[in-house]
């Protein structure tokens, strides 16, 4: 006792004298305007510059961790003469500004070290595609600023039906050979990035940009290979479907140019010619799909490939009759030898009805239609 009280007279003497001590060279104890704290207590020494024996006195409990708080230079100046501490140089500083530091863990952080305690185990997939949930509405974690391990897992549980987790993370601690611990618990699912419908849309609708968001849903509510955005835009509905609803690829298809028992445009097109009449869809069909069209006006049945927007396009024979060949076609041709001339009339035949007499040549036009042959080079 008799020793501390030695140590108290010694700090008084060397802080009661502060011009004396100028005078003679030896440091003046002065008052910080702005100190930073790592441990629960505030001490002489971090208020005051040259404090000497006085420096490990506590005199204050800190503020919360990670915060920062404000105490009146005349409340501090009491403080110390009550801890015996006087002849402080305080200049022009009105208050002092008293900051704790902290190790901060985000929110995020905490669910990034949960998926990956987690990560290709248990059957869950990547780390980047679960979605973590904490119990009790769990955010940022302040901890010691002596806290500079790293999260390690050392004890994990997860129940796979109910998707809930129990994780038990250690952090090594520079000051205390123990390491800090920390338990974590919630809920953990693997989630798939799938588009969306912002809307109702209906069966005939082609998908657009605005019809079609991205977002995140549990891979067990996506059942079959999901749609990417990019693919489902432009695309049609086999179904209607709600807003909300995930798209899957089977979902979608090529918008249908031709509907069943449209009336349509039918091309046919042999080398030279290029006839045109109309036609209705006996199936429906997108682009390049192949369908079967009545011909109106001769009755028969012809197949072609849709090649727009109500137009359906017959390359050669292709009516279920049979059709005289336009062009006889061999292998044994040789160079300089020319194909045969286009049989026009059994091209006609096979698309107009003849004329039954002479009388009605003039009616035999085809309606709505053009009818030309190239020139022969």
């Amino acid at each position: 006792m008799i020793r501390t009280a030695l140590v108290t007279i010694s700090a008084l003497l060397v802080l009661a004298v502060p011009a004396q001590a100028a005078d003679d060279g030896i440091a003046v104890p002065t008052l910080r305007a702005s100190v930073t704290v790592s441990s629960d207590v505030v001490r002489v020494g971090d208020l005051i510059d040259n404090a000497g024996s006085a420096a490990q006195v506590p005199v204050y409990r800190s503020p919360d961790l990670g915060t920062t708080g404000a105490l009146p230079v005349a409340q501090v100046l009491s403080v110390l003469r009550a801890k015996q501490v006087i002849g402080v140089m305080t200049g022009d500083i009105k208050e002092v500004q008293v900051t704790r530091l902290a190790r901060t863990l985000a929110n995020k952080d905490l669910e990034n070290a949960v998926a990956s305690a987690l990560d290709h185990r248990f059957g869950l997939g990547d780390a980047a595609n679960i979605t973590v949930t904490f119990d009790r509405g769990i955010s940022d974690i302040r901890l010691e600023a002596s806290n500079t391990g790293t999260l390690q897992p050392v004890a994990t549980r997860y129940d796979a039906r109910g998707g809930r987790f129990d994780i038990s993370f250690e952090i090594n601690n520079d000051s205390n050979a123990a390491p800090t611990k920390l338990r974590l618990t919630g809920t953990a699912i693997e989630t798939i990035e799938v588009a969306v419908l912002t809307r109702d849309v209906d069966r005939t609708e082609m998908l657009k940009s605005s019809d079609v968001a991205l977002e995140r849903r549990p891979k067990a509510e996506v059942t079959g290979e999901p749609a990417r955005r990019d693919r489902a835009i432009g695309m049609q509905l086999r179904r209607p479907m709600r807003a909300g609803t995930p798209i899957r690829v089977a979902d979608i298809a090529k918008p249908e140019f031709v509907s069943r028992d449209q009336s349509v445009t039918v091309i046919y097109q042999v080398p030279g010619i290029y006839l045109t009449t109309r036609g209705k869809a006996i199936e429906g069909g997108a682009e390049g799909d192949t369908v079967s069209v009545l011909n109106l006006q001769t009755k028969r049945t012809l197949t072609g490939v849709v090649t727009g927007r109500g137009q359906v396009t017959v390359q050669g024979a292709s009516q279920s009759a049979p059709m005289e060949p336009a062009v006889e076609q061999t292998s044994s041709l040789k160079r300089d030898d020319a194909p045969a001339p286009v049989d026009t009339a059994a091209l006609l035949r096979n698309l107009v009805q003849t004329p039954n007499s002479p009388g009605q040549i003039a009616e035999a036009q085809i309606p709505q239609a053009r009818a030309s042959q190239a020139q022969a080079k």
